[in-house]
């Protein structure tokens, strides 16, 4: 399914040191490609289309230019919702006027796609290595043409982490030659958690940056060898307020900082060598609050089936998710239609219409993470009832509260068989500092009524919280609702 833009107007707040994009795009890696332009892939995790792709010429600006990954595979599992699963720190490289990149599905093993185009027409995923808790992994083609794959692996899958082994892949990079070897035991040295290494060779090293200790408070480590399988040297190049893993370009690297609810964001440290090794620090030029620049688009919450929804002639109709008694809130709903908190503060207006025949159907408007609150239009007596709905450890079974807030008035007309009910609301959301959303509601974009608290955004598994629409549907008919183009 083709994705429409959507353009929304933001206001950013200040930014800290070193900052490019206030938005969550995990595990970034970055490239040179053709003509020098700069490309950016990162994390999508569950959510689809996946592997997303910026695209930058200074290294400050940059936009999202499309998706490498229209679905992930194998595809009946990725068909209902997988959080935290899927697509994990993916690596892109530029080889012989190709495009490559490379990830870990940490139950099923590596795989690569590529493209002569990165905006178009990226390859049908291969897989490289099969295997449970592989992640992380990074292709280098070196001066004579052999290909080497350096990954981390996953406790949560393989009952070991903190290593990082070597091997050798066929010079095309789709297969692997023999066994990996372990270059790199961070528990032994003493940087736990070892993960996300990229690999390079300059000046007749061979580098693998790597960071350790954590999410949330890591720090950059670098290794050195003049054999691609070692022994390695190590070296903390950079350790503060856990900004690391990334991708490095001539004297830039781009990193993540885990913000919380509005995931894990991106820096630009610079790069400078002392006595060989890369160590990495702020420049006060590169200090400017940045979002995403162009249109960014939004995502499904797993692999786009047809029965999700159809793009319109106005923008994205969004149908209504079969429940059961058994329903106890949207975590597990597949076919939520959302996007990315895009700066620290910023404000945004949806445009929604909301259809129904009964009132099994319920649709409307949603912050989702492991917290959520959603407003939601059900039909009730030839009108809606908009509610605000709560949710707390969602992700743990927590249950739904309702709040009624007012009724909508409904147009009715005739759809054959049943009557169909349509209203028209705007959400306005605007967050502040901390994420900390405040919504308001109109039935004609003019006069709003503030929802009398603000809601606190939180994370979801591995990507920050996002928001957008939903529609699930407890009867035999399903309603939709439709998100308008601004």
């Amino acid at each position: 399914m083709r994705q429409f833009l959507l353009i929304s107007l933001f206001t950013i707040c200040a930014a800290a040191k070193g900052q490019v994009i206030f938005a969550d795009y995990s595990d970034p890696d970055v490239c040179v490609g053709r003509d020098g332009e700069l490309w950016m892939t990162a994390s999508s995790f569950q959510c689809c289309p996946g592997l997303p792709l910026l695209s930058s010429r200074d290294g400050q600006d940059w936009t999202l230019a499309a998706y490498a990954l229209k679905a992930l595979v194998p595809a009946g599992h990725y068909d209902t919702v997988r959080h935290g699963c899927g697509v994990w720190a993916p690596s892109i490289r530029f080889h012989n006027d190709t495009y490559y990149i490379y990830w870990g599905d940490p139950d099923y093993g590596i795989l690569m796609t590529k493209s002569h185009d990165p905006r178009d027409g990226w390859s049908e995923p291969v897989m490289v290595v099969e295997g449970k808790g592989l992640i992380d992994p990074c292709p280098l083609w070196d001066d004579d043409g052999r290909c080497y794959l350096v990954n981390a692996w996953a406790s949560s899958r393989c009952g070991f982490n903190s290593i990082l082994t070597v091997r050798e892949l066929t010079a095309d990079g789709t297969k692997a030659l023999g066994l990996p070897r372990m270059v790199y035991d961070g528990q032994v040295a003493g940087n736990h958690t070892v993960e996300g290494p990229k690999l390079y060779r300059r000046d007749g090293w061979y580098y693998i940056l790597a960071p350790a200790g954590g999410v949330e408070k890591g720090w950059q480590l670098a290794l050195r060898s003049r054999n691609v399988f070692g022994p390695y040297e190590t070296k903390v190049v950079f350790h503060w307020d856990g900004i690391h893993q990334g991708g490095w370009v001539g004297d830039d690297f781009f990193a993540f900082q885990d913000r919380g609810a509005y995931g894990r964001v991106v820096h630009r440290l610079k790069v400078s060598m002392n006595d060989g090794w890369p160590m990495m620090r702020y420049e006060a030029a590169i200090d400017k609050p940045k979002s995403v620049g162009g249109a960014p688009q939004y995502q499904w919450h797993a692999n786009y089936q047809e029965v999700f929804g159809f793009e319109t002639a106005e923008g994205t109709r969004v149908y209504g998710h079969s429940t059961d008694g058994s329903f106890r809130n949207l975590w597990e709903v597949p076919n939520l239609y959302l996007r990315k908190f895009d700066g620290e503060c910023f404000s945004d207006t949806l445009r929604l219409r909301v259809t129904a025949t009964d009132s099994s159907q319920e649709s409307g408007f949603v912050i989702m993470g492991r917290d959520y609150m959603r407003l939601s239009l059900r039909l009730d007596g030839g009108q809606f009832i908009l509610s605000r709905i709560e949710c707390h450890d969602a992700d743990n079974g927590g249950t739904e509260a309702e709040e009624r807030l007012t009724s909508v008035p409904a147009r009715r007309y005739n759809a054959g068989a049943l009557d169909n009910y349509e209203c028209m609301v705007w959400v306005r959301m605007e967050c502040s500092k901390g994420a900390l959303c405040r919504i308001a509601f109109s039935t004609d974009n003019r006069r709003y009524t503030d929802l009398s608290a603000p809601f606190q955004a939180r994370v979801g598994k591995w990507i920050g919280a996002k928001y957008g629409v939903f529609s699930i549907s407890s009867g035999k008919q399903r309603g939709w609702v439709e998100l308008i183009r601004n």
